[in-house]
């Protein structure tokens, strides 16, 4: 039994060291799918990259899985690609591209532990960048940068480097560094391998001698920069940044061994009830995401689990926490998008989807009987509003199945009034309304139309005193409504409304997000 421990552990630790889970983030059209396909490409998990928008080729990125992605040309769902790279082996989430993307963006950068952040070289730091590295500055996740399109004419490096120092306030160290943009674009120098690559619009870079002129603006950039410092960059103050065209495939494998490098294996987990570190030998893993009809067929429902401890076996047993329930998960599976593949055991780090019954949660936590609760996958509150129309009136039965389902993935989320079946819908952004409406008629055979309703904020609310709760919703009954999980919610029509309320009702907390998970969800209609 020694021995066997003693081989356990050391097979964990081993695997541990060679995980990096991370994300990418970027403001729609920076070329977020573009470089993901190159990844994969690197990693041999596909042989031809698609393109956000096929054409007569019908070959699609493949990131991109849902009909409505690829008759839209956008990424709508966070996917999951696993795939092996020079001895690591790298679990990669593709946030949504668009926009308007759902929360489901915001709950994938719990899952990992590092980020990669795609800048445009023309636009800069721009709005949705903004909000996502928000999201990882409060969760202190290592930032890696790579400026895309330096294909195309940009702005000047330094400045680039300024605009990302002054929007999100994290320090800027560049590790390679290019010569000219657009038409001239001669390539980049890896400070860190002191070598110059040459960019001749083919993917494989090719060493070359520096110039004097740019041996100069070397010597400015070592006198001017930020030194790169690991401690730094794991405190993501520093982010260390790369030059490249993601479409040409130049400076991706450059950017993506040194990410693999310094980035940080599996870390340390915060539950309520303690801190979990990776080489834990029980297991233990989070529900961050759960996606209906990935295979359309067979109306299937997939949790994915991020593991935070342990070794994972096919056909384990797990205690659902929040259920205080013991399920067996078979058939787990990777996935590199929609494609999967059976695995027989997994590791700290590792991103597993296992079927669902429809028993899990966004935020269920699974051990092998002790009692966590991980942290950190709140609900958003949601900005835009609409009631639904059924065009067919018996069908209410797959509408409240669709809509139940679709907002346990993070889509949408369903509002009721204390009275009345009218069911009203938020959303983190706009165009999930689209997704819906499209994934409603296509999955389940409903068809609807939205009309938009005169809100723009929504505020979970709180008091200390039930007493004082009661009488708040009685003083603004036409403005309350309740979550699926039955907590009070308040819908305003601009911040001035929110900043008002603060101020007269002292006593009432608004809050922007919501711990819901660890409660027990109200069962299905």
């Amino acid at each position: 039994n020694k021995l066997k421990v003693i081989l356990l552990s050391n097979e964990l630790q081993r695997e541990l060291a060679k995980r990096r889970t991370f994300a990418i983030i970027s403001h729609p059209d920076a070329g977020k799918t573009t470089i993901t396909e190159k990844l994969l490409l690197l990693g041999g998990a596909i042989k031809l990259s698609g393109t956000v928008k096929a054409k007569k080729s019908k070959l699609y990125a493949r990131s991109d899985w849902m009909e409505i992605e690829k008759k839209r040309g956008i990424s709508v769902t966070s996917s999951v690609l696993k795939f092996s790279y020079h001895g690591f082996e790298v679990n990669l989430i593709d946030t949504p591209g668009h926009q308007d993307f759902s929360e489901d963006t915001y709950r994938t950068l719990t899952a990992v532990d590092s980020v990669l952040m795609l800048i445009d070289a023309a636009s800069g730091v721009e709005e949705q960048t903004k909000k996502l590295f928000h999201v990882c500055r409060m969760q202190k996740t290592p930032v890696v940068a790579f400026v895309n399109k330096m294909d195309r004419e940009g702005r000047d490096p330094y400045e680039l480097m300024d605009d990302i120092e002054k929007e999100l306030g994290i320090q800027c160290s560049p590790v390679t560094w290019p010569t000219g943009s657009g038409s001239r674009f001669m390539g980049v120098y890896h400070r860190w391998q002191k070598t110059m690559y040459t960019f001749d619009g083919a993917n494989q870079p090719q060493k070359a001698r520096i110039s004097p002129d740019f041996q100069e603006d070397l010597e400015l950039l070592d006198g001017a920069g930020v030194p790169f410092s690991r401690e730094g960059f794991l405190k993501s103050e520093i982010a260390p940044v790369f030059f490249g065209s993601a479409i040409t495939g130049f400076g991706v494998d450059l950017m993506l061994n040194s990410l693999l490098d310094i980035a940080p294996p599996p870390q340390p987990r915060k539950a309520i009830e303690r801190v979990v570190s990776g080489d834990e030998e029980t297991f233990s893993a989070f529900i961050f995401k759960i996606q209906a009809n990935m295979d359309p067929a067979h109306r299937d429902r997939v949790g994915f689990m991020r593991i935070c401890s342990g070794i994972f076996t096919r056909d384990m047993k797990v205690h659902v926490v929040r259920l205080n329930r013991d399920i067996r998960l078979g058939r787990p599976t990777k996935f590199v998008a929609k494609d999967r593949a059976l695995i027989d055991r997994a590791y700290p780090g590792d991103i597993v989807g296992v079927h669902d019954p429809g028993l899990f949660a966004i935020g269920d936590t699974l051990t092998e009987g002790e009692k966590l609760h991980f942290q950190g996958i709140p609900v958003f509150a949601p900005e835009h509003f609409a009631s639904l129309k059924l065009q067919d009136p018996l069908k209410n039965k797959q509408l409240l199945n669709g809509l139940e389902q679709l907002s346990e993935e993070g889509a949408i989320q369903m509002f009721h009034k204390a009275h009345g079946n009218r069911i009203d819908v938020g959303a983190v952004g706009i165009l999930q309304f689209d997704v819906v409406k499209f994934r409603l008629e296509a999955e389940y055979g409903v068809a609807v139309e939205w009309q938009k309703m005169p809100y723009s904020v929504a505020r979970w609310i709180i008091a200390n005193e039930q007493s004082i709760l009661d009488a708040f919703q009685q003083d603004q009954v036409e403005s309350i409504f309740y979550d699926r999980f039955h907590q009070p919610v308040i819908l305003m029509d601009s911040m001035w409304r929110l900043e008002l309320f603060e101020k007269r009702y002292p006593n009432i907390t608004f809050k922007a997000t919501s711990e819901t998970l660890s409660k027990k969800r109200r069962k299905r209609r």
